[in-house]
């Protein structure tokens, strides 16, 4: 099943929340679990050069399911892979990328850009699941 716009809606508010509990503008994005954008919000403030970034984390967490830091484990120099960030039109590897779940399945993926590292992964998180 795919995340549909009023879950996109809730994903986005979570993120926001958090956000803005932390202070932290932020872009987010927001794709369905065949790669497609379904919400894009750049916050008041937010840096317009981390939009690109965000639907990159969104992409990569969808290409790989699993969390973008994850995925940069497999894109350090020890684990041989040459390249690998170079494919799919770029992979991101730190955090702020990741499933969205809901009872456990995963519905689609958000994209967190605009903070620090762990301000962007906090949020990200904050959207990831729906009741």
């Amino acid at each position: 099943m795919d995340i549909t716009l009023t879950q996109s809606e809730q994903v986005l508010s979570q993120a926001k929340a958090k956000a803005n509990e932390i202070g932290v503008p932020v872009n987010i994005a927001i794709m369905d679990t065949t790669g497609y954008l379904k919400t894009l919000q750049r916050m008041d403030d937010a840096f317009i050069g981390t939009i690109d970034v965000a639907i990159q984390k969104a992409k990569t967490a969808m290409l790989f399911r699993m969390n973008t830091e994850q995925v940069g484990e497999f894109l350090k120099p020890e684990a041989a892979a040459y390249g690998l960030e170079n494919t799919n039109g770029g992979l991101v590897g730190f955090a702020g990328g990741m499933p969205i779940k809901q009872g456990g399945k995963i519905i689609g993926y958000i994209g967190v850009s605009g903070g620090a590292i762990p301000q962007d992964f906090s949020i990200a998180t904050a959207g990831s699941i729906i009741e």
